[in-house]
């Protein structure tokens, strides 16, 4: 029997260094919501979801400051292009938006005017809608910075969504996961066949809480260290020592990127950055000086003038073209829905993002993942320890029994 349990205790340890490998993971993406008593700080939630806004931050200034350059982005954008992918909605919403806000502001004219009367303003305004787009495009370009807020975009779609965060980080790091899992198992029999000797030539009963404390702790901190370090390849001999996510840069960028492109920097996303960001009320403005300029050459048509002439006054005028400018701005992502295919093709996001984090320093790139552990690596590292040492109890309590 004694035999017996001697052997057992390698394989005990590794499962220790498994076992406490495995919860500090969980413990790091689970739960995504807090789960105890709060007003106790008695409880659990998953790292990454926890500190959410500040893993976005650093995230997204990684993204904005080395892997994205949004004006090189929408420059390849073709506003003929996007005027032809969006040539029905857009007809249709200038059709609706145009009978919708002169019934509304002058139901009366729109009353008295014969139909061929209504459709020659709306095919009028309809005629300007190229122009429209390829001149809205224009100013966008020329104020990306002012329009669209990319960090803000970024981080509020990933705080807003802690599951995507997750996501981003375990998607990415998955084979590193499952390394640190692995080293639990060989560190934690190599340390186990320590503490056996040990055991067999003291039997003293704090031996196997001692090393099975020591084998949580010791292992989860080594597994995370080989994850980063080192950084450049080392040749040892016949073997090459290098950081597990370092070595897989390649293939972390492409996941990365391909992720970013599809799920945080969407076009319905960068739409609604656009939209419903801090610095939406400049694309209003631009929105405005455009559906502006194109009702204003529409009233000047000579079939057009008189009849706007003699039943709206400027007053009135100002009201249908704020109210105008209004329902384009709420009508922009459905009339842009049938481009976000060539948006998305035309913009590449992801092969920008995958080819510059190439382009990135061990050091930058080790910043993708990184910060997912050090703010609480000390807590994981602890439940390791903690675990390993109440194993290693068990073990006593059946050595002694």
């Amino acid at each position: 029997m004694d035999l017996l349990l001697y052997v057992a205790i390698p394989f005990v340890a590794a499962l220790i260094g498994y076992v406490t490998k495995r919860v500090a993971i969980e413990m790091m993406f689970r739960p995504l919501e807090f789960r105890g008593i709060r007003g106790l700080h008695l409880g659990w939630q998953g790292v990454v979801p926890r500190h959410g806004g500040r893993m976005a931050a650093i995230a997204t200034d990684l993204l904005t400051a080395n892997l994205l350059d949004l004006d090189e982005i929408f420059a390849r954008v073709d506003p003929d292009r996007i005027t032809r992918e969006i040539e029905q909605p857009l007809l249709r919403a200038i059709d609706e938006i145009t009978r919708d806000v002169l019934a509304e502001c002058h139901p009366a004219l729109w009353e008295a005017l014969p139909a061929m009367a209504r459709e020659l303003v709306i095919k009028q305004l309809q005629a300007g809608a190229p122009r429209l787009v390829r001149e809205l495009m224009a100013d966008i370009r020329g104020n990306l910075s002012s329009v669209l807020d990319v960090k803000h975009t970024t981080v509020q779609n990933l705080t807003r969504d802690p599951a995507l965060l997750v996501r981003l980080i375990r998607e990415t790091s998955r084979p590193e996961m499952a390394f640190i899992a692995r080293c639990g198992i060989y560190f934690g029999f190599t340390l186990g066949l320590v503490q056996t000797a040990v055991w067999a030539l003291t039997r003293n009963p704090l031996v196997l809480p001692l090393f099975g404390g020591g084998i949580g702790l010791l292992t989860d901190w080594l597994a995370i260290k080989l994850i980063f370090v080192p950084r450049e390849p080392v040749r040892l001999a016949r073997f090459t020592l290098h950081g597990k996510f370092q070595r897989r840069h390649a293939e972390v960028a492409r996941q990365y990127a391909d992720l970013v492109a599809h799920e945080v920097l969407t076009v319905p996303n960068l739409v609604q950055g656009i939209l419903r960001g801090p610095r939406s009320d400049r694309l209003v403005a631009l929105i405005r000086r455009a559906v502006t300029k194109t009702l204003e050459d529409t009233v000047e048509q000579p079939l057009v003038r008189p009849v706007v002439a003699a039943t709206i006054g400027s007053a009135r005028m100002r009201e249908i073209k704020d109210a105008a400018a209004v329902r384009a701005l709420e009508r922009l992502p459905s009339t842009l829905r049938p481009a976000e295919g060539y948006l998305t093709e035309a913009m590449d996001v992801a092969n920008m993002v995958e080819q510059r984090m190439l382009a990135l320093t061990p050091l930058e790139y080790e910043g993708l993942l990184r910060p997912a552990f050090r703010q609480e690596e000390w807590k994981l590292i602890t439940v390791g320890a903690v675990i390993g040492f109440l194993v290693g109890e068990l073990q006593v309590v059946l050595m002694l029994h």
